[in-house]
């Protein structure tokens, strides 16, 4: 809106300033003509009535001896009589004792004038700032023949139409610095009122999230345009709801199957050994045979083995199931740590902590659980290591108490980082995947957070924050 009111503004003082100029220059034109127009025909009656020496060219500079001064003062302009060749007769230019020094008409206009069939020319000039123009016609004796050439010259005096033209621009330059503030100011108004709405809307879609309730936005007062694009908003978010809800649905049926297949897949693989035992021992057993008893006995410890790989895996998979208790009590977190630590026997696991004391509210027992099975995985990550370090840490952060586990082990290839917290992904020949999620779980139900850093050929460290009490 600023843009456009300051465009018209200059545009219009433009067209203003231009149509000044092309008005001056046809009043001048039209001024001049009739000024010519009077001359021409002063002087023709001149030559017809008044003078008593004989009407020819070198008579021209007597008839008009005195004359010539009278015509030029009453018409306000210069006038010049020449012979047909271009030669100088007389002239209004100065007084009848001054010595005027004026040239000759040149060859150029002597000729144009010739050709012209109307035998007048205009010329515009300007000379020493001043504009002037200037006619050149044929001088007529009462017989109609040519018998010298008259130049009128018609000096532009636009100096009143400029103070004009001045005076007209300061006070349309007040009335457009006006319309100017009045623009910017309803500019900011106006900008203010819509950007406020779209303010309003755009807060609302930044905190619009799938997995959360959305508030739907209500507005008392905007334009149409924004009460359409509010509307479509709305309906959005009940579409969002909608379509909340059944991917939560869905992604629950595809999360127990995915379950169900992984605990088949897991109880499976006891199962084949346990059935190519009892079928080889149908097979070859010999009760009467001297070595029966230990052979029973090696048929019920390899079943027995068996079974306790399924207690345990019906075990992790029955713990991961089921989102932590979130028994809250307080606790000193540098004790419980240490106490997770006692059942390690390894010189290569180191404790440091900046505090003596460090509380927060948590279960007791969880802390224990993922002190521990961090400490496991850097154990089995370190195994192939000639010298094995793993260093536990833990120190106040502000508000919230820092727990890192780090060690030298084989590190965490850019590959994998993604997908470290997804149940079923392990990297160990053995085990489920299922012990960093479950541990992901538990920090989060507890408002923290775990995350971790890893350089293969380096280590791993992972971090674990939790809020103080």
């Amino acid at each position: 809106m600023i843009l456009l009111v300051l465009m018209a503004s200059v545009l219009i003082l433009g067209v203003t300033v231009y149509q000044y100029d092309e008005q001056t220059k046809d009043y001048n034109i039209q001024r001049f003509e009739r000024k010519e127009s009077i001359t021409k025909e002063t002087i023709e009656l001149e030559l017809k009535n008044k003078t008593s020496f004989p009407v020819n060219t070198v008579n021209l500079s007597k008839i008009f001896q005195d004359r010539i001064y009278e015509i030029s003062s009453i018409n306000k302009l210069n006038i010049s009589l020449y012979d047909l060749e271009g030669k100088l007769l007389k002239t209004s230019l100065g007084n009848a004792f001054e010595k005027i020094d004026k040239k000759p008409l040149s060859k150029e206009v002597i000729s144009k004038l010739a050709q012209n069939s109307n035998h007048r020319i205009l010329k515009t000039a300007q000379e020493d700032g001043i504009s002037f123009q200037s006619s050149y016609s044929y001088i007529n004796d009462p017989k109609f023949k040519r018998i010298g050439i008259l130049e009128v010259q018609f000096t532009q005096d636009n100096s009143e139409i400029e103070k004009e033209l001045r005076e007209f621009i300061s006070r349309l330059s007040l009335v457009y610095l006006l319309m100017f503030l009045i623009a910017i100011a309803l500019a900011y108004f106006l900008s203010s009122y819509i950007t406020r709405s779209i303010k309003t809307i755009s807060d609302k879609m930044e905190q619009t999230k799938l997995n959360k309730r959305n508030e739907k936005i209500i507005l008392n007062s905007a334009s149409s345009e924004i009460s359409i694009l509010v509307d479509a908003y709305n309906s959005m978010i009940d579409e969002l709801t909608e379509s909340a809800v059944k991917l939560a649905k869905s992604e629950r049926e595809q999360a127990w199957r995915e379950m169900a297949k992984q605990v088949a897949h897991e109880i499976k693989n006891p199962l084949t050994p346990m059935r190519l035992t009892v079928q080889s021992f149908e097979r070859k057993f010999n009760p009467t045979a001297e070595d029966a008893k230990e052979k029973l006995k090696e048929y019920s410890k390899t079943l027995i083995q068996q079974i306790d790989v399924m207690s345990s895996i019906a075990s992790a998979f029955s713990d991961f199931a089921k989102m932590p208790t979130q028994k809250r009590e307080k606790i000193d977190v540098i004790g419980v740590v240490k106490s997770a630590l006692d059942i390690f026997n390894e010189d290569y696991i180191s404790y440091q902590h900046s505090e003596k004391e460090l509380f927060a509210n948590l279960d007791k027992t969880q802390l224990i659980r993922i002190v521990t099975n961090l400490i496991k995985n850097a154990n089995q990550a370190s195994e192939n290591t000639k010298s094995p370090i793993i260093e536990v840490k833990v120190a106040s952060e502000g508000n919230n108490i820092k727990i890192s586990v780090s060690d030298n082990g084989k590190g965490i290839s850019d590959a994998l980082k993604d997908l470290i917290f997804e149940p079923k992904f392990t990297t160990k020949s053995s085990g489920m995947g299922l012990g960093l999620p479950m541990i992901k779980n538990i920090v989060e139900a507890y408002d923290g957070t775990i995350s971790f850093t890893s350089k293969e050929g380096i280590g791993t460290v992972f971090t674990v924050i939790i809020p103080k009490t």
